[in-house]
């Protein structure tokens, strides 16, 4: 026969499980997440860097524009226009 109080205590130590699962499991959810985002903050670190040392690298001014350029980088109060099907206009000439 059950006793009141080991009802109670298992009632109150199902609800305290069922109160602390959704903040668990929110927590776990969200640190790994976090993990992804810091895999790709470091991805992000390591091309920008490689990107500062070409543009070290580069020689002249007009090559780095042209650098810029296929980058698809713009000066300050251009408009960037992207241009595509050039080689079947080119092949149709």
């Amino acid at each position: 026969m059950l006793r009141p109080n080991r009802v109670l205590a298992v009632g109150g130590l199902v609800l305290v499980c069922f109160l602390y699962w959704k903040p668990l499991h929110t927590y776990v959810k969200t640190k790994h997440e976090l993990r992804v985002r810091e895999g790709e903050v470091a991805a992000l670190r390591l091309e920008k860097r490689r990107l500062e040392h070409r543009i070290a690298t580069v020689g002249s001014r007009e090559s780095l524009i042209r650098e810029a350029r296929r980058l698809g980088l713009v000066k300050p109060g251009e408009r960037l226009f992207i241009v595509k099907g050039i080689p079947a206009w080119r092949e149709g000439r």
